[in-house]
């Protein structure tokens, strides 16, 4: 594990002593002064955050780290953020977290599971999961936030059915679970929205969401089968998707946080899932004795959900084959068209998380 201790300072400041009154005795001065400097001061508010991997992902775990410098920087707190390596470090890491006695310890994209079994045994701390928990009931002190992102996603499908010259366009997805079908028939449902005769290929890459070069090999298989445009969902896999498609001259969709810089040019867009704003909320909630415990949802709607260009990204403009930047205008104003469709109800997503099995009439035609 790799632990690394932030905070802000501040600067030191002094305070003369009122000079004492003619009536007022030595002893008086002294006792005041006394009494002054017994009085507590105010406790440190800290926190603690478990990654479920290594910071540098470019992605779901450096989208956290971001909520995290917003709250030490605006908040005035102190936190530990604990990086791991493998599942096999979570559960060492959330026991060393606990026992650093924070305010409130946030456990990111662990098995919900083990960390409710964590939280129980400790009653008297608080503890905020971000994102990606998924369990029947929690512990009193325990807050879950999930971030849902089939519409954005059917956003960045919109775009990759718009922009697919072989009208085959892919999917490297980290594994096989609602949570992640969220992503994927989203993007499905984008696609074909708008190339109704798309092929939509998808390969899910068994849970592992730290190995670029898995990633790598994935995303050239992909392009080998004909697709010009992959999507990842894969967090640090995912990095090997982008990289397969600046090295095949083809095209990606990134996920998570802007990953359109990482090859410019080769990333069309990016999938924003603004876990930077629950890891913020939650310190801040804990900060000013608001907490709750439960379930929490954002979505597109609440700005927690949404696509790279929302944020001015110019990267592929600036940077991709003229022919497919000229069609971008045209490829806008038919997303912000579908957004207002969908945000108002006239249009429906599928979600996947919602409805598992996908019985739904609008999920079923994804199957």
């Amino acid at each position: 594990m790799v632990l690394a201790s932030c905070g802000g300072s501040s600067e030191d400041s002094t305070t003369d002593m009122p000079e004492a009154s003619t009536d007022e005795t030595t002893e008086d001065v002294a006792s005041n002064t006394t009494a002054a400097a017994a009085e507590p001061a105010e406790p440190e508010f800290t926190f603690t955050i478990v990654y479920p991997g290594p910071l540098g992902d470019k992605s779901f775990a450096d989208s956290a780290h971001r909520g995290v410098e917003r709250a030490i920087a605006e908040l005035g707190v102190k936190g530990i953020e604990i990086e791991t390596q493998s599942i096999a470090e979570h559960e060492t890491a959330m026991r060393g977290a606990v026992a650093g006695n924070p305010n409130i310890v946030l456990p990111l994209a662990l098995d919900a599971q083990l960390v409710i079994d964590i939280a129980n045994e400790n009653p008297d701390m608080l503890f905020g999961a971000p994102s990606d928990v998924f369990a029947d009931v929690l512990p009193e002190n325990m807050a879950a936030f999930t971030i849902n992102v089939h519409q954005s996603s059917f956003l960045a499908g919109l775009i990759a059915g718009s922009l697919t010259s072989t009208k085959i366009v892919g999917a490297a997805v980290g594994g096989e679970a609602p949570s992640l079908n969220q992503f994927f028939y989203g993007y499905k449902q984008g696609v074909l929205e708008v190339c109704s005769d798309c092929q939509v290929l998808v390969t899910y890459m068994g849970f592992n969401f730290n190995d670029p070069a898995l990633g790598l090999e994935t995303a050239l298989d992909q392009y080998e089968r004909g697709a010009d445009i992959v999507y990842q969902v894969a967090g640090r896999t995912g990095e090997g998707v982008l990289q397969a498609a600046a090295q095949t001259g083809n095209y990606a969709i990134g996920v998570d946080s802007n990953q359109d810089w990482v090859q410019p040019g080769s990333v069309i867009v990016s999938m924003i899932k603004r876990v930077d704003v629950t890891t913020y909320k939650l310190i801040e909630s804990a900060k000013n004795g608001t907490f709750q415990g439960g379930f929490f949802e954002l979505g597109m709607a609440d700005g927690a959900a949404g696509i790279s260009w929302d944020e001015g990204s110019t990267y592929f403009e600036d940077n991709g084959p003229a022919d497919m930047v000229a069609k971008i205008p045209a490829i806008k104003e038919v997303v912000e068209q579908y957004r207002k469709d969908i945000l108002d109800g006239t249009y429906v997503v599928c979600d996947a998380l919602v409805d598992a099995s996908l019985e739904t009439d609008v999920c079923s035609a994804l199957k």
